[in-house]
């Protein structure tokens, strides 16, 4: 007897919500942690961009919630006097996202990031701390403008370069990326990134370092060089950094679709705040965590001497690849592979553990370390931590952790690395 058959489960269909793109006059309150403002509208809380604390706007809602409500401004009816045209008009309402702060004069961006780190910081870890966003150099004269040395970009339906809306799929042709480097400019002129038809979907990836190390193009993984992909197994796929710190300049070899700070700047001006912080470390052991290619590793190798030792640990085998290259003739440095969570817990794969510490340096994602690595951490003994953190809440939740194995927040520095974004870099420094 012939099994019956299922009928077609029928399609589920979502009623269009009435609010989204429902027009409302709102007086704005203060910055919140994630590129926007407070606002209340009817008792409900509104996140809203692309405005300024203190001014009156006509906003467009984006998203409903039934804990908050997400909103663009449209309309400035009141401004704040740190209001500037926009930077980057691309970037503004119902565009692109990555520059949700190009309408805040580069003075007021940077209080607006201090402002939530502090605030951060408060709620936290319940320390009360005055914060100064430093400016990268160069980036006043540029306008905050032309500092990132890697730009990632999208094909549209058409073929047209471009970058995903804010928080959807949809990808915006664009005609140029004004926070691109000029070395980054000239690489997507000389291939005709902007004028080129590419097949939808193509995902672009252009990497120019600052010092004028040739550039590379990947298109799809692929490298692509005068118009056409190179698939030979020895095309080039990794471009040369050089970083100068501690009176001193390091070489590395980093893959284009690798890790390494995008501001020309970065990777300097992180340094020498890592090695300011970890001072005198002459014969000491110090423990990279998240350290990628090695951008700390190798300075903090010259650091620590012939006497001391740096144990890096990162969990990504491409860049553990390129750190051995890089550090290939320190024997002062210890490579291990693996999750810095299992590494810290378990030892590598090779069963090795990572030992005690006199300082520990950290860099993680901007998700943070969590509370299991700080435990790691403070297991092993370090006299002092040395924080590098990419978001403001990560930090001061993980500093809050340290605190509770006797840790005291003894230096901080901030600095504006992603201008026209609402994105800022720390260093924490935290003695025991």
């Amino acid at each position: 007897m012939p099994r019956p058959r299922r009928s077609a489960p029928r399609p589920r269909t979502t009623a269009p919500d009435p609010e989204v793109g429902r027009e409302v006059e709102l007086e704005v309150g203060p910055i919140a942690h994630g590129g926007h403002c407070v606002a209340r509208l009817d008792g409900r809380v509104v996140f809203v961009r692309h405005t300024l604390p203190g001014e009156r706007v006509r906003a467009r809602v984006t998203e409903t919630g039934s804990r908050f409500w997400r909103a663009d401004a449209v309309e400035v009816l009141e401004a704040s006097p740190d209001r500037v045209p926009s930077a980057w008009p691309e970037a503004g309402p119902g565009g692109v996202g990555g520059g949700e702060l190009a309408h805040v004069a580069l003075p007021a961006q940077r209080r607006w990031k201090a402002a939530v780190l502090a605030e951060q910081l408060q709620r936290l870890a319940r320390l009360e701390r005055d914060v100064e966003v430093e400016a990268a150099p160069g980036d006043d004269e540029r306008g905050g403008l032309g500092y990132r040395t890697r730009v990632d970009l999208v094909a549209d339906a058409e073929g047209r370069a471009g970058m995903r809306r804010f928080r959807s799929h949809d990808v915006v042709p664009l005609e140029g990326m004004p926070l691109g480097s000029d070395e980054v400019a000239a690489l997507a002129e000389a291939e005709g990134v902007w004028t080129r038809r590419w097949h939808p979907g193509a995902q672009l990836q252009l990497v120019a370092p600052a010092d004028g190390a040739d550039p590379v193009l990947l298109v799809d993984d692929v490298p692509w060089r005068r118009g056409r992909g190179d698939t030979r197994p020895n095309a080039r796929r990794a471009v040369a950094e050089t970083v100068r710190a501690g009176g001193a300049e390091h070489r590395y070899r980093v893959a284009a679709d690798g890790f390494w700070q995008v501001h020309r700047a970065a990777p300097d001006l992180l340094t020498g705040a890592v090695l300011d912080a970890v001072h005198d470390a002459d014969g000491a052991t110090v423990l990279d965590l998240y350290s990628g290619a090695g951008l700390f590793t190798v300075p903090l190798a010259a650091a620590v001497g012939g006497s001391g030792r740096v144990v890096a640990v990162e969990g990504d085998a491409r860049a553990v690849k390129d750190a051995r290259r890089n550090a290939h003739d320190l024997p002062q440095v210890e490579l291990h592979l693996g999750a810095v969570d299992r590494v810290l817990a378990d030892g590598d794969a090779s069963g090795n553990d990572v030992g005690a510490a006199d300082v520990v340096v950290l860099d993680p994602p901007r998700a943070g370390a969590g509370r299991a690595v700080v435990d790691a951490i403070a297991g092993r003994g370090p006299r002092r931590v040395v924080y590098v953190a990419c978001d403001p809440a990560a930090l001061a939740r993980d500093v809050a952790y340290l605190a509770g194995h006797g840790y005291e927040l003894a230096g901080l520095r901030a600095f504006d690395l992603f201008p026209m974004t609402h994105h800022v870099e720390a260093v924490a420094v935290l003695d025991r």
